[in-house]
């Protein structure tokens, strides 16, 4: 399913990636568009997703990732949004060393409407990126921030709603 001339990188930075087709019916990830962050995943398989359920979804092949990079699964916005067809595990990780299939855990979070799935639907997509590794040093203390500790829903707030909790400001002092 090459919908443009993926061999021209002229304009993007290009990483060479080694794909092994495990299913014959099975499509290579590719991108829809010039420019596209992610690469589109198919299904190997046909199934019905019934309501709430989650299957792993194969697609068929496997990727040989160089060193230095990561590849992430994750949901395709039109499924969620029209279907309520999600990834269970969003982003998926698969790391430089992993050569087995790439599978896809799906969730139909509808309540009511199965969804169909047929061999070749896009289900997916998967983005390459590449890593940095930390190099993680214990210390008694960590530097402030302006953030501090919030988290979880402690921005966005404003003062009418700090029956719910304390703002963010309020968390770190008036001072911090």
């Amino acid at each position: 399913m090459h919908l443009f001339d993926q061999t021209n990188c002229t304009t993007l930075d290009c990483v060479t990636q080694s794909v092994e087709v495990l299913i014959q019916a099975a499509d290579v990830p590719s991108y829809s568009h010039p420019g596209d962050a992610g690469a589109d995943l198919t299904s190997a398989e046909a199934l019905t997703l019934t309501p709430g359920e989650r299957r792993l979804v194969g697609t068929g092949v496997s990727i040989a990732l160089p060193d230095g990079f990561v590849a992430f699964v994750v949901p395709r916005s039109g499924l969620a949004a029209k279907h309520g067809i999600t990834i269970v595990n969003a982003p998926g990780t698969i790391d430089a060393g992993y050569r087995g299939e790439i599978k896809v855990a799906l969730l139909n979070t509808d309540s009511t409407v199965p969804y169909d799935i047929g061999v070749g639907d896009r289900i997916a997509q998967l983005i390459v990126m590449p890593v940095s590794r930390a190099v993680f040093i214990p210390v008694d203390t960590l530097p402030g921030s302006d953030r501090g500790a919030g988290g979880f829903g402690s921005t966005g707030y404003s003062a009418s709603r700090s029956t719910e909790g304390p703002t963010a400001s309020e968390s770190q002092g008036e001072n911090a």
